[in-house]
């Protein structure tokens, strides 16, 4: 690129920080003209494109960019001293156009109109509520587990390889379709991640790539989340950006499957917050409670948390305090812990419904 060109794009990055400030204070123009308008089809073209690949472009590409980026500092280590100007006007030119493209493909979704707008529902709930609707799931897991032939002691494995759940996960996005159009999903693009033991070093437990419009998903959590977790990337791959939504979106895809087991997945996961929520505002109920759950739910619980602490390291701290730096800078107001609102979405949502 010239001068010129390099100059230019390097001044369009903080202008293009400054217009999203302005834009995020309209959200029903981003979700009528891009989340619901233009969105869909950009997000399905690379899905067509590279879904039906086996392994992940997406990892591919993250990896040579990796690869170019360093050869590139390496060479242009000394431009730091003798031409710094110029030197920080290349890297801010660069990162102009990625950001410009990653908004374009994806970004905008973080300022669309909140889901519990656009599902009519509150953001308040009460203690009682949260206690009732706990109770409620509660019973569903139970009995889920009963009727799917486990003893109550006996944590559940599902009896699926990853591509079968990834194939299956479909399933739950039609039924869910019938009752909420925006969720309708098609053409399948998700992936194991080439990257998993990187990805759970970093404490993640998958991904969406906005640039080759594939979900990865971390191939080393083998538990009741990789349902749940590769719902979570479908929600990314529709255009709910926030974490909490796309999470609350997981389990009602996971609920709405007619694969009983996939359903057993989601109850728990929603269960899992839920009781986590009772912990928090009162901690003497969430050990009675906790009385009430099968032993083997409790047991899946275990696992994944061991499988966490097993991987616990320095990185993890510091890709996780990154990674919410990014969310709050893109809307995200609680970051990661955003907890009490993917609460507030399942307590309201089946509120007087019946599981």
């Amino acid at each position: 690129m010239q001068k010129r060109t390099k100059l230019i794009l390097a001044v369009l990055l903080p202008i293009q920080l400054a217009a999203l400030q302005v834009l995020k204070l309209f959200p029903n123009f981003i979700e009528t003209y891009y989340s619901t308008g233009i969105f869909p089809f950009l997000s399905r073209m690379p899905r067509f494109l590279f879904g039906w690949i086996p392994f992940s472009i997406g990892d591919i590409f993250y990896f040579l960019i990796a690869i170019l980026a360093l050869r590139w500092l390496y060479k242009n280590r000394k431009r730091i001293r003798k031409d710094t100007l110029l030197y920080f006007t290349d890297i801010a030119a660069t990162l102009s156009i990625v950001y410009f493209v990653f908004n374009i493909l994806w970004g905008f979704n973080y300022y669309r109109v909140p889901l519990h707008q656009t599902l009519n529902l509150n953001t308040e709930y009460s203690t009682e509520q949260l206690i009732a609707t706990t109770k409620r799931l509660i019973k569903k897991s139970n009995e889920m587990h009963r009727e799917l032939g486990y003893a109550d002691s006996v944590k559940i494995d599902l009896p699926y390889t990853p591509k079968e759940i990834f194939n299956n996960s479909i399933n739950g996005y039609e039924n869910l379709s019938k009752k909420h159009p925006n969720l309708k999903y098609s053409t399948l693009s998700l992936k194991k991640s080439s990257w998993s033991l990187g990805l759970t070093y970093m404490g993640y437990s998958g991904y969406y790539n906005p640039f080759s419009g594939e979900a990865q998903v971390n191939n080393k959590i083998k538990t009741y989340k990789f349902p749940v977790v590769s719902c979570h990337e479908q929600a990314h791959q529709l255009g709910y950006a926030a974490e909490n939504e796309a999470n609350f979106i997981a389990a009602l895809a996971t609920i709405n499957n007619e694969d009983p087991y996939i359903q057993y997945t989601g109850y728990i996961f929603a269960l899992r917050y839920c009781v986590n929520e009772i912990a928090r505002r009162d901690i003497d109920l969430y050990r009675e409670l906790l009385k009430t759950i099968n032993p083997g739910i409790l047991k899946s619980y275990k696992e994944m948390r061991d499988f966490w602490e097993s991987y616990e390291n320095p990185f993890e701290v510091i890709s996780k305090a990154f990674w919410n730096q990014f969310l709050i800078a893109n809307n995200q107001s609680n970051g990661i812990k955003s907890y009490s609102y993917m609460v507030a979405l399942v307590v309201n949502y089946y509120e007087g419904k019946p599981f």
